[in-house]
């Protein structure tokens, strides 16, 4: 039985399906339009492969949906939108963020540094 065949025959998966869509994925909030509980749902994931697919999918349009917000913000000069992009997707450039820690003496490090297992104490 093919997917559709699935959802013809369960109006109800289709009908929480169409809400989650709508919702970005928001089970809580597709579950309530639905007229479902969420431990029906998960229930539906657990046991049907096609509609545990039908979500995965759902929650792929939702990124794809968040991803085009976002480029249009980077469009737009968004500085924190650019920022966040290149956190995320520019790593391989160099674009990270790194904490560095430096002591001017010795004696301003912390305790566990200057005991004698601290490392490249022999």
């Amino acid at each position: 039985m093919t997917e559709s065949d699935t959802l013809k025959k369960e109006p109800r998966k289709r009908a929480v399906l169409d809400a989650l869509e709508k919702s970005l994925g928001v089970v809580a909030q597709a579950c309530q339009t639905a007229g479902i509980s969420r431990q029906t749902f998960y229930r539906w994931r657990e046991e049907d492969e096609d509609f545990n697919e039908s979500v995965k999918e759902v929650s792929e349009i939702a990124v794809d949906f968040v991803e085009s917000q976002l480029f249009k913000q980077i469009q737009a000069g968004s500085t924190g939108a650019t920022i966040f992009y290149l956190k995320t997707k520019g790593k391989n450039r160099g674009y990270v963020e790194t904490q560095e820690v430096a002591f001017a003496e010795r004696s301003n490090a912390p305790s566990w540094w200057t005991s004698s297992d601290a490392p490249g104490e022999e």
